[in-house]
């Protein structure tokens, strides 16, 4: 068990995220989300996460596999063509993971999404929460819109709005 992260996820204050996000930054990244699909099938989920829950960082578990329960939890999966994307931030551990679901998954290269993981990251490390999560929008925007481009019929399966745990 790692101690040191553990009592970091005990310390920090379940209203750090928020903080990191004001009000103003959630409506921007809402806007950018909205914005977004509109351009491609793909449904993008934003899911920021201060402290984990006691019982998953007791378990120890790694950002990839807290995204993975947030992709079920938050129904990323459940969409009509499959098109469903996790940008899962972990905002103690400083991690981002994106999830891809199979028809995503099928057309974009993890690797692609990797990247974009690595650039939220780096905006993170310098204090650009807002900047980084917009920035990674955009990428995948650009992805999405290339691999899996809107329709006349593309409906809106996933809320836009950023979850803040």
């Amino acid at each position: 068990m790692d101690f040191a992260r553990l009592f970091k996820h005990l310390m920090i204050p379940g209203w750090w995220a928020r903080r990191a996000f004001c009000a103003a930054d959630r409506e921007a990244i809402h806007e950018a989300i909205a914005a977004s699909e509109r351009l491609h099938r793909g449904e993008l989920c934003l899911v920021v996460e201060g402290p984990m829950p006691l019982t998953v960082s007791l378990r120890g578990t790694p950002a990839r596999g807290r995204a993975e329960q947030l992709f079920s939890r938050f129904g990323v999966g459940g969409t009509r063509e499959a098109s469903g994307i996790l940008i899962y931030v972990q905002l103690v551990d400083r991690r981002v993971e994106i999830l891809a679901d199979r028809g995503i998954a099928g057309r974009v290269e993890q690797a692609e999404w990797d990247r974009i993981c690595r650039a939220m990251e780096a905006s993170f490390a310098q204090g650009a929460w807002r900047r980084g999560v917009l920035e990674a929008i955009d990428r995948a925007t650009r992805l999405l819109s290339l691999h899996f481009p809107a329709r006349r019929d593309n409906p809106n399966e996933l809320d836009d709005r950023p979850r803040i745990l």
